[in-house]
């Protein structure tokens, strides 16, 4: 029985769960950490969006930043014991409309029209590679990332039992919406010890090109992990009561 975990860009499962995937991997369970939209970019120009982005994280040209990002994924993953798997879709700020147009210039917003479509071509990818005994884990989407809602939309078409996940660190300027993104679901609560919060926060820091811009200051991700990590010495799940 594998547990895969669902992650829609290179860092977010590691971010909300690193912790539990290392006591996982440590205690022998097979742990998968698959990226949604890792895909490898083919642009000569970038949005005005993305440029500051790519600013903020001092990268290059999208195909190098990405590639960039794959990398400091597999060394994450590889802190805690997990598989990295990533797929070809690309990250909202890379997507375009046929006719050449920026889909995307800001995070927080509904997605796209003319992506309608989007979701159900990535459950079908998903669902290729799945087996029928996997433990599958998805986000919240906790703060509202279009990319973040995109995906869960994508895994609930899946029609099978899921554990969700609080998106770290959206769930930090968001704390009041938890209650209604759990409202009506279970909730569960994993151990993680010391070593495993030091391991999640050895894994976060690999993503060196995004300290920036997920923490302010970059110093601050010790202390925001290890604060989550206190509020139940573990990792907590939301999952749909079991059918009567």
């Amino acid at each position: 029985m594998r547990w895969i975990y669902i992650s829609p860009h290179l860092d977010d499962a590691m971010l909300s769960c690193g912790g539990l995937i290392w006591e996982q991997s440590r205690a022998g369970t097979p742990v998968e950490i698959w990226t949604v939209l890792a895909g490898i970019p083919d642009l000569d120009e970038l949005s005005d969006f993305a440029k500051v982005l790519h600013f903020v994280s001092g990268t290059g040209t999208a195909a190098e930043t990405v590639t960039l990002r794959r990398a400091e994924d597999q060394a994450a993953a590889g802190t805690v014991g997990a598989k990295a798997v990533h797929f070809d879709f690309q990250d909202c700020i890379y997507r375009r409309s046929p006719e050449g147009e920026w889909l995307y210039e800001g995070i927080y917003v509904p997605l796209h029209p003319s992506e309608a479509d989007l979701p159900g071509e990535i459950a079908r990818t998903l669902a290729s590679r799945l087996e029928p005994d996997d433990v599958v884990v998805c986000p919240l989407t906790v703060g509202g990332h279009v990319d973040h809602v995109m995906t869960r939309m994508a895994v609930e078409r899946l029609g099978r039992p899921l554990r969700y996940y609080a998106d770290i660190p959206y769930l930090q300027k968001n704390w009041p919406s938890l209650l209604t993104f759990t409202a009506g679901l279970c909730s569960e609560v994993h151990p993680v010890s010391e070593d495993g919060l030091k391991a999640w926060q050895e894994g976060v820091e690999a993503y060196a090109s995004q300290a920036s811009s997920l923490f302010d200051p970059p110093e601050s991700l010790r202390a925001t992990l290890q604060n989550y990590w206190e509020s139940t010495f573990g990792l907590m799940f939301w999952l749909s009561p079991p059918e009567r």
